[in-house]
C-alpha cells in the first residue's frame, strides 16, 4: 500500500472518549489522567498538541474558553454552581459563557431559543408581518386601482325601444329596441324620485365615494333583527353592476365591481350615475328605466310623477316580482300573489315616504297629502305591432328617416332611444279600421266565394287640408300577417279620380289654339271653363290640339271608350265629370296638353315617380298612374284648401334625452289660383250631390269627390273631402302571395256578390262610414263660393251653336193704295228643341245634346246609370289596352300601363 493512502495515526489515549473523559475531569466531574496536559502548556509533554476530542469536546471547551456567570479562571459553571465560579456539582449544560447570537433579519426559527419556543413568533415578528401584509395589499389594490379602466356600459343596458305618440301625446307603442326602455335625462327625473331612491336605498349617495362601509353593516345588523332594510350595495355599485358589468356571480367579478365602483365614484359625477342607474333598473312588467316604467304602470310621463307614485316606483327596485300589487304568479305562484304583493308594496311604500321624512327630503305637511296607496294601471297586454300599428309604426319610421335633414340613420333609429311623436289621430283611426272591416264582414266571403273574394285589399288615407298631417291610414287587416301596407302605393291605377287634374290644367294654363304651331300656342292660351262643351260619344276618335288624328308609334288611331259604350253626345266637362265620361276629359287634356296635366297633377301633390305614368298617351287623362292613397288623398286637399298645397307628413317631433332632434315645419306652397280651385271643388261638389258619388253624401256637410274604376275592373277608388279632412279608400284584388316580385291584379267582376266592383260602390261606401264617424261634433264648414272662370269653349267635335238664320216674312198682299204699310218684325226664333236652358247659363246642366246617363253604376240622382263601370275609362292598369275598343282592336294598346308595384315613398318605405 502506498504511504500516501496510509491512514492518519489515531491519537493515543482513546479517541474521543479519552477526550472527553478528560475534559470532564478537568471540569470538575471525573478525574482521569490529563495525559501531561497542563494549564500552563495546553501542550503535550513533548510540545505536541493536544489530541482532539471530538465536538463535544470542542463545545466544552469554548464553554471554558468563554467564561461562567462571575467566574474569573475561565472554569465553567454548571446548573446550580456557585456565584464566586467554583465548580459546582450541578449537572446540564453550561451557558454562561456562549458566544453571542449573530442577529437575522428575519430571526426565525428564532436563533438562541430551544425546544418549542424556537418555533413561537415574537411579538416584533407578528407585528412585522402585519404591517407588511397590510401595505403589500395596499400596494397592490393602489395598482390595481391605477390601472383599471371602467368599462362602457353594456350595450343591453343601452339598448332601448323608441317610442311612438299619437296626436294627443298618449304613448301608441315602445318597440324597436332590446329592450322597453327609454333612456332621459337627468333633469327630466323628478326630485321626488331621486330622493325616495336615495332614501330607501343609499342615504350617504351624495357625499359617499361608491362605498358605504357604514351602510352594509346596518344591512347586516337590521337583517339580523329581521327589520326594514336599505340595501347593502350602494347606488353607485348597483349602477356599475347592472350597466358596466356581466352578471355572473363570480369572487372576480365581485372584485372587479369593487375597484370600477372606486373609480366611478371618484371620478363619476353623481347625477350622471343616478341618470344611469334610474334609466338602467329593472321595473317588472317589461319596463326598463323611469320612463318606461312611469309610462308602463301610470300612462305618464317620469317628468309628470308625484312624490307618492315615486315613491312606489321606488319600490320596485328592490324585486318588481314581489312588489307589483298585480302579482306575479308566473314567478312564484305561492308568494307572487296579487295580495301579498299589494301589502308588501303597500308597507315599503309607507316606509319610504316616511324615511324621506326622516331624511329632510320631504316635510311632515308634505307627506301627509299622500296617506292613500298609489294603486297602478292594471298590466296591459304587451305591445304588439298587430292590426293598424304596425303600418303606423312603419309609416312614421320611414318619414323620419326619408326627411334626413337630422343626421340620424337607419342603425341609429335601430339602437332605439327615439320619441317620435306622430300626427295618427287614434280616434280616427279606429273610425277608418271600422268601416273597411264593416264592408269586409259583411260583404266579402273568401268561403262563399272562393274565386272571386280571395286577396281582397283596401287601402285607405285621410290628410289634413289645414296642415297636410296625415290623420288616419288603413295598411291592410293586420300589419303581422299583410306585410305590404296599402296606404303606400300598391300598383292599383287611380282610373277617373285623375280627371279633376285635366279640368285644373285646362282653367289653370288654358286650351291651347288650333289655328297656332306648338311654340306659338303656349303663349296664345285661352282658359277653359267647366262649362265649355265637349263631344262625349264613345269611342270618339282622339285628335292632336291642332286636329290631326293622335297615331301612336304604330300608326294606330286611339279611340276612346266610355263605360258601358253610352255615348254622352255633347256636353259640358261639368257634366262629364259628373257622368264620368271618358271622351270629354281624353280630348280635353289632348288640347291642353298631357304635360300641364301632369303639371297640375305635381302641382296638386303627387310624386313625378314610378307610379306614375307615361304622360305621353292620350289615357294618361284618365288615370293610368298608381298614386297611393295618401298622396291622393293629400292632392285633393289641395283643392279644399283653394289651391294651397301642403305636403303629407306623419311625424311632427323627434326627441332623444329631451333634445328635439327633428321638428316639423309645414310648407304652404301656391299650387293653383283659388278660382281654378274651387271651381273643381264646385264640380265635385256636383258628382256627390247628382252624380256617380251620391253614396258619399254626408247630410247637412259639404263634400265634393270623384269615383274611379279601371279597365277590366281591376281597381276601384274614391276620393273625396270636407272643408277640414280629405280621405282616398282603394280597393283592389291582388295575388297576395308576396314572395312573387311581380304581383298580378286580378278582376273584381262578381267580387262582394257584385256584378262589378266601382268607385261608387264598397270605396265610397267606406268613405261615407268613416267621413260621417270622423266629422261627428265637428263644425260644419261650407266650401268657398265658385267665380265663373275660363271661356265656354268647344271641343272634341262638339258642335258650335249656329247663328240663327234672318226670318223671311211670307209675301204680303199689296197695301191698299189707300194705306201705307206698315214695316215687318220677324218673331224671335225659337230655341234647339235639344236645349232646354240657356248655353250660357252658369247653373245649366242638361246640356246640349246630352243624355242624362248617370255615371260609375253608383247611385246617380235622376236615373242615371253609371259611365264609369269598370271597364273603359282608365285606359290600362296593367299594360293592357287604354279602352275597351271594338272587336277589331281600332283602340289600340298604350305605350305604357303606368303600374309599378313599389311598395314605398316618402310616407312609408324607400321612395321608388
Amino acid at each position: 500500500m502506498s504511504e500516501h493512502r496510509r491512514k492518519t495515526p489515531q491519537p493515543q489515549g482513546g479517541g474521543r472518549a479519552a477526550t472527553r473523559r478528560a475534559t470532564q475531569q478537568s471540569s470538575g466531574r471525573r478525574a482521569a489522567p490529563s495525559h501531561g496536559v497542563t494549564e500552563e502548556s495546553p501542550s503535550g509533554p513533548s510540545g505536541e498538541d493536544a489530541p482532539y476530542g471530538g465536538r463535544a469536546a470542542a463545545r466544552r471547551a469554548a464553554q471554558r474558553g468563554g467564561g461562567g456567570r462571575g467566574g474569573s479562571d475561565g472554569g465553567g459553571r454548571r446548573r446550580g454552581g456557585g456565584d464566586d465560579g467554583a465548580e459546582g456539582p450541578g449537572r446540564g449544560r453550561g451557558r454562561g459563557n456562549q458566544r453571542p447570537v449573530k442577529k437575522r433579519f428575519i430571526d426565525y426559527p428564532r436563533a438562541g431559543k430551544y425546544g418549542a419556543r424556537r418555533w413561537v413568533p415574537s411579538w416584533k415578528l407578528v407585528s412585522s408581518l402585519c404591517i407588511g401584509f397590510v401595505g403589500l395589499l395596499m400596494g397592490v389594490a393602489s395598482l390595481a386601482y391605477a390601472m383599471v379602466t371602467m368599462p362602457e356600459v353594456n350595450k343591453a343596458a343601452k339598448a332601448e325601444n323608441n317610442v311612438y305618440y299619437w296626436s294627443d301625446g298618449t304613448q301608441m307603442v315602445a318597440t324597436g329596441g332590446g329592450a322597453n326602455r327609454q333612456v332621459i335625462a337627468y333633469e327630466q327625473i323628478p326630485e321626488a324620485m331621486r330622493s325616495a331612491v336615495i332614501s330607501a336605498e343609499n342615504k350617504t349617495f351624495e357625499h359617499d365615494r361608491g362605498i358605504d362601509p357604514m351602510g352594509i353593516g346596518r344591512a347586516l345588523w337590521n337583517m339580523a333583527k329581521g327589520g326594514q332594510t336599505q340595501g347593502g350595495s350602494t347606488i353607485t355599485q348597483q349602477y356599475v353592476k347592472n350597466s358596466r358589468l356581466s352578471q355572473e356571480q363570480t369572487l372576480s367579478r365581485k372584485v372587479e365591481e369593487l375597484f370600477i365602483t372606486l373609480k366611478v365614484g371618484e371620478q363619476g359625477n353623481k347625477k350622471e350615475v343616478m341618470a344611469g342607474y334610474l334609466n338602467v333598473s329593472y321595473y317588472g312588467r317589461g319596463a326598463s328605466g323611469l320612463q318606461a316604467a312611469a309610462r308602463t304602470y301610470y300612462g305618464i310621463d317620469a317628468k309628470d310623477l308625484n312624490p307618492s307614485q315615486c315613491a312606489f316606483l321606488a319600490t320596485l327596485l328592490k324585486g318588481a316580482s314581489y312588489y307589483d300589487p298585480a302579482g306575479a304568479p308566473e314567478i312564484d305562484a305561492k308568494e307572487a300573489t296579487a295580495d301579498k304583493n299589494r301589502d308588501r308594496a303597500e308597507k315599503r311604500w309607507r316606509w319610504i315616504l316616511d324615511e324621506e321624512v326622516k331624511d329632510g327630503r320631504m316635510t311632515k305637511a308634505d307627506r301627509l297629502k299622500y296617506t292613500k296607496f298609489p294603486m297602478p294601471d292594471p298590466p296591459k297586454k304587451d305591445a304588439q305591432l298587430g292590426g293598424q300599428t304596425g303600418y303606423l309604426v312603419d309609416l312614421a319610421k320611414s318619414y323620419f328617416l326619408n326627411n334626413n335633414d337630422h343626421g340620424v340613420t337607419e342603425e341609429m333609429l335601430r339602437l332605439g332611444g327615439y320619441e317620435i311623436h306622430t300626427t295618427f289621430d287614434k280616434k280616427k283611426v279606429k273610425q277608418l279600421n271600422a268601416a273597411v272591416k264593416r264592408v269586409y264582414d259583411e260583404k266579402i266571403d273568401p268561403k262563399k266565394r272562393p274565386d272571386e273574394d280571395t286577396h281582397v285589399q283596401f287601402g285607405g288615407g285621410s290628410v289634413d287640408p289645414a296642415t297636410g298631417a296625415i290623420k288616419a291610414i288603413y295598411g291592410g287587416k293586420d300589419a303581422t300577417q299583410h306585410y305590404t301596407n296599402n296606404a303606400d302605393p300598391t300598383g292599383a291605377a287611380v282610373g277617373s279620380t285623375f280627371k279633376p287634374f285635366v279640368l285644373a290644367a285646362a282653367m289653370e294654363y288654358g286650351r291651347r289654339d288650333p289655328e297656332l304651331s306648338a311654340d306659338q300656342s303656349d303663349s296664345a292660351r285661352e282658359k277653359v271653363s267647366p262649362m265649355s262643351i265637349y263631344n262625349g260619344d264613345d269611342k270618339l276618335k282622339i285628335k292632336k290640339y291642332n286636329g290631326e288624328i293622335w297615331t301612336n308609334e304604330k300608326g294606330e288611331e286611339w279611340l276612346q271608350t266610355n263605360d258601358g259604350h253610352h255615348s254622352e253626345g255633347d256636353i259640358t266637362l261639368r257634366k262629364a265629370m259628373e257622368v264620368s265620361a271618358n271622351s270629354p276629359y281624353v280630348q280635353l287634356g289632348m288640347d291642353v296638353g298631357t304635360d300641364k296635366v301632369k303639371k297640375a297633377a305635381l302641382a296638386a301633390g303627387l310624386k313625378d315617380d314610378n307610379n306614375m305614368a307615361n304622360s305621353t298617351v292620350p289615357s294618361f287623362s284618365i288615370g293610368t298612374s298608381s298614386p297611393s292613397v295618401i298622396r291622393m288623398a293629400g292632392a285633393y286637399a289641395t283643392f279644399a284648401a283653394s289651391g294651397q298645397q301642403r305636403e303629407p307628413f306623419s311625424v311632427t317631433q323627434v326627441k332623444k334625452l329631451g333634445r328635439v332632434m327633428y321638428q316639423h315645419e309645414t310648407v304652404t306652397k301656391r299650387a293653383f289660383d283659388n278660382d281654378v280651385a274651387d271651381n273643381v271643388t264646385d264640380v265635385l261638389k256636383n258628382v256627390v250631390e247628382k252624380g256617380t258619388g251620391t253614396p258619399a253624401k254626408l247630410p247637412g256637410r259639404d263634400v265634393a269627390g270623384k269615383t274611379g274604376t279601371t279597365d277590366d275592373n281591376l281597381s276601384a277608388w274614391f276620393v273625396g273631402y270636407t272643408p277640414q279632412l280629405s280621405t282616398a279608400i282603394s280597393m283592389y284584388r291582388l295575388d297576395d302571395n308576396e314572395k312573387h316580385k311581380n304581383r298580378k291584379f286580378e278582376k273584381m267582376y262578381g267580387t262582394g256578390g257584385e256584378k262589378k266592383i266601382h268607385g261608387a260602390s264598397f270605396p265610397a261606401q267606406i268613405w261615407h262610414d268613416y267621413m260621417a264617424e270622423a266629422m261627428k261634433n265637428q263644425k260644419v264648414v261650407k266650401f268657398p263660393k265658385a267665380e265663373p272662370i275660363g271661356e265656354t269653349l268647344y271641343g272634341g267635335g262638339a258642335s258650335s251653336p249656329e247663328p240663327t238664320p234672318s226670318y223671311t216674312p211670307p209675301p204680303s198682299p199689296p197695301p191698299s193704295p189707300s194705306k201705307t204699310p206698315k214695316p215687318s218684325t220677324p218673331p224671335s226664333p225659337s230655341p234647339d228643341p235639344s236645349e232646354t236652358c240657356g248655353t250660357w247659363d252658369w247653373n245649366c246642366q242638361n246640356d246640349s245634346g246630352a243624355t242624362s246617363q248617370g255615371g260609375d253604376n253608383g247611385g246617380a240622382d235622376g236615373g242615371t246609370n253609371g259611365a264609369d263601370n269598370g271597364g273603359t275609362e282608365a285606359g290600362t292598369s296593367n299594360g293592357t289596352s287604354a279602352g275597351n275598343g271594338d272587336p277589331g282592336g281600332s283602340s289600340p294598346p298604350t305605350s305604357d300601363g303606368g303600374n309599378s308595384n313599389s311598395n314605398g315613398d316618402i310616407f312609408g318605405g324607400p321612395p321608388g
